[in-house]
């Protein structure tokens, strides 16, 4: 399936789950959102600011957190910095701190 049609798919499937529990469904147009080719996902007020919220609250499994060293936001799977090459968190602090005591 398309990505354009994957995300068309999922809007609709949202909007759809969320209707029935929408308090005032006639209550303004609300908004249509389109992506791609696919026709527009009409989301009544109560489902776009569910969305909204949704999204806001998502946190991607990739995110590690930043380098205590540099900022940077790319932390591999062993909490290496992806811009600096230094690990990060307490295990990085240990490395540093036992570096410096044999320099």
């Amino acid at each position: 399936m398309e990505p354009e049609a994957t995300v068309a798919a999922a809007l609709r499937e949202f909007a759809q789950r969320l209707a029935p529990l929408d308090p005032a469904p006639a209550r303004s147009a609300g908004v249509a959102v389109r992506a791609g080719d696919a026709d527009p996902v009409v989301l009544t007020e109560s489902v776009a600011a569910a969305l909204c919220a949704a999204l806001r609250s998502y946190h991607d499994p990739r995110d590690r957190g930043r380098c205590a060293q540099c900022g940077g936001p790319r932390l591999d799977e062993g909490l290496q910095c992806l811009d600096c090459g230094q690990p990060a968190g307490l295990f990085g602090q240990l490395i540093r701190e036992r570096m410096a005591r044999h320099q």
